[in-house]
């Protein structure tokens, strides 16, 4: 995490207590990352993504990990706080895609195409 403040030039007090927050990892926090389960890394790392405001986000899958509860706090705070920000969300699931994109990319052999017809996107993307 004070990598990440120094980086951005945030303070790192306010990047710890957003983290400890929305994370919720309580005294885990302070353990080597490498105690984490998968689950736990998920959540300090979107959680300290989350500690910077940047005009754009890069999304995996991220958003569908850990419990019902996370996954309410991750959507408020991603596409209702941040509903002003630009958003590039990589995801295999169709559900995910149709819940949150209003175009798709499919990529295939290096190649891509954008598609404003999201049913069709994820068609063509089945097909392949």
């Amino acid at each position: 995490m004070r990598f990440i403040a120094r980086v951005y030039n945030k303070p790192f007090d306010q990047i710890k207590a957003y983290v400890e927050d929305f994370a919720e990892l309580g005294k885990f926090l302070s353990e080597p990352m490498r105690t984490y389960s998968t689950g736990m890394k998920a959540r300090f790392m979107f959680a300290l993504s989350l500690a910077i405001d940047f005009d754009c986000y890069l999304i995996d899958e991220v958003i569908a990990a850990g419990d019902q509860r996370f996954q309410r706090r991750s959507h408020q705070e991603l596409f209702e706080k941040r509903a002003d920000r630009s958003m590039i969300l990589a995801s295999h699931i169709g559900e995910i895609i149709k819940a949150y994109c209003s175009r798709a990319l499919v990529l295939h052999r290096g190649r891509g195409k954008v598609f404003s017809d999201l049913d069709l996107a994820l068609d063509i993307y089945n097909d392949l």
